[in-house]
């Protein structure tokens, strides 16, 4: 006969939630002796390494085998680095320069720094092909618009961050880049048929499958070609039919945020999660939002009481238990084998600075492109300039807390140069005034993000220029438009981009010539 007492135990197995704090709430830490599979950070848990390495130091001397997940993209999605940003340049930088080795050399880094801090699981790299420009969420966390180079990057990320014995997330399956709707608000709607999914959205996860990618995450997507009536997190259809028995995967399904409105609106929190197991997740990320023991044991109940129900079957919640297990034993054999785990039990000895290695930075600096197209701009510039950063609406993944821009990296280079910041609602009756108030008589640079996707950016810009034809324009985001005599793309927003695109200006640096793309 079955076992129901183990079943609350079954179900705190196959959660993983956030919590808030830099150290590990005596909820946590008391759900972790009762079955707790896994946990969440974000940036609220973050200070430093060595606070991470204290932390998760407490998690296992409650649970040694506990995976510990972050979502940490090493680009303008960072969680790690949330408070300086990301010393990595992001994979739309990435894909850009089209190094594999590149590519594997950045992950492996990355890694290193994960497990050093004891994370064994990294929910990276996003393999969504971002093959709509308008997507208002995806953009330059994608390796970019072609299939085949985010396949061939998306497998280069997922080898090096597991050299460092982290195990990587492939996501959002089935493919999140031809939306221009953000699942965090409503449920995107992938129109497209099977032939066309075939060659674009699946290439990428087919590549990190056949590269050992120990993880796979859902996209809360609706893709009428395998399931018109379930987002994808929901349908057995996509999860088991497609992604377990078409592409062969036998690791870990983690689901995005059960939280996002894409799926909680219709179904509600457990709803959805009742849902998403019985569709053949094993994993719930939980707590981005909703980071309490209330919501983790309003989960927990109704997984068991869906048991009990016949909702779930039980064999179902045991096989997702398991592969949980299974993904802990790999990340414990894995990280004592390389030695992290070592040094991440000794955290007092950690060291406080991420990213002690350039590798980042100088990625960051191969990345960069110029576009001149004449006019009266110059670089590098020698004097003081003035730098207005414009900022549209953020992406909701990339963290309000995380810094981003020029001015800074520009005014250590090039001493005593000034900088403000706009938003639309900042540009007043006179925007072209408002943005050249201040730069007379000296060097203007224009810093943008997806200038593309905003009119009134494009508009001022024009404006701008028209009186300043001398500016310099840098595109922080996805380059889609070319404005300016000088336009400097540098295919993220991270702290190594800023200080990549700095050094351009100032004349510090010569960035190296590009690479060829390796062939497909």
């Amino acid at each position: 006969m079955p076992n129901h007492g183990e079943l609350p135990e079954l179900a705190a197995a196959v959660l993983q939630p956030g919590f808030v704090g830099t150290t590990a709430p005596d909820w946590v830490r008391r759900w972790l002796g009762e079955g707790l599979g896994g946990v969440a950070l974000f940036a609220r848990n973050v200070e430093s390494p060595a606070q991470v390495a204290a932390l998760t130091a407490q998690l296992r001397a409650e649970r040694p085998d506990v995976l510990v997940a972050i979502d940490e993209e090493a680009g303008d999605v960072t969680r790690f680095e949330s408070r300086l940003g990301s010393s990595r340049p992001g994979n739309l930088a990435l894909g850009a320069i089209d190094d594999v080795r590149l590519t594997e050399e950045v992950a492996r880094d990355l890694g290193c720094d994960l497990a050093n801090a004891g994370i064994t699981l990294d929910y990276a790299p996003d393999a969504d092909v971002n093959s709509n420009a308008a997507n208002p969420v995806i953009g330059v966390r994608s390796f970019g618009a072609e299939p085949q180079l985010v396949a061939r990057q998306s497998a280069a990320f997922v080898r090096g961050l597991q050299a460092a014995g982290v195990a990587a997330c492939a996501k959002h399956f089935p493919g999140h880049g031809d939306t221009s709707v953000d699942s965090h608000h409503d449920v995107p709607l992938i129109d497209r048929d099977r032939a066309q999914l075939e060659e674009c959205e699946l290439v990428p996860f087919r590549a990190a499958i056949a590269a050992g990618v120990r993880v796979v995450m859902t996209g809360h997507l609706l893709v009428p070609a395998f399931d018109p009536d379930l987002p994808a997190t929901l349908s057995p259809r996509i999860l088991t039919g497609l992604l377990r028995e078409e592409l062969g995967f036998d690791g870990l399904i983690v689901t995005d945020a059960i939280e996002m409105q894409a799926v909680r609106r219709r179904f509600g929190l457990a709803g959805a999660t009742v849902r998403a197991l019985a569709a053949g997740v094993d994993a719930i990320c939980v707590g981005g939002e909703h980071a309490d023991e209330q919501t983790a044991a309003l989960l927990r109940d109704a997984i068991v009481d869906a048991v009990r129900s016949g909702e779930l079957a039980e064999e179902r919640l045991r096989a997702a238990a398991a592969r949980v297990r299974h993904l802990s034993e790999w990340t414990t054999a894995t990280q004592t084998a390389s030695g992290a785990r070592a040094i991440a039990d000794a955290a007092p000895a950690v060291p406080a600075p991420a990213s002690t290695t350039s590798v980042g930075f100088d990625a960051a600096r191969r990345a960069i492109r110029v576009t001149v197209t004449g006019g009266s701009a110059e670089l590098p510039i020698r004097e003081p300039a003035h730098v207005v950063e414009f900022a549209p609406p953020r992406n909701i993944a990339i963290g309000a807390e995380t810094p981003w821009g020029l001015g800074e990296p520009l005014g250590e280079l090039l001493p005593g140069t000034t900088s403000v910041r706009l938003t639309e609602g900042d540009l007043g009756a006179d925007p072209v005034a408002t943005v050249l108030d201040g730069s007379a008589g000296r060097p203007l640079v224009l810093v943008v993000r997806d200038v593309h996707r905003h009119a009134w950016l494009a508009d001022v810009l024009h404006g701008v220029l028209a009186r300043r034809p001398d500016a310099v324009v840098v595109e922080m985001g996805v380059p889609e438009t070319v404005l300016g005599a000088v336009h400097i793309s540098t295919f993220g927003a991270t702290r190594a981009c800023g200080r990549a695109a700095a050094e351009l200006i100032a004349g510090t640096r010569v960035p190296a010539p590009a690479p060829q793309p390796l062939a497909a």
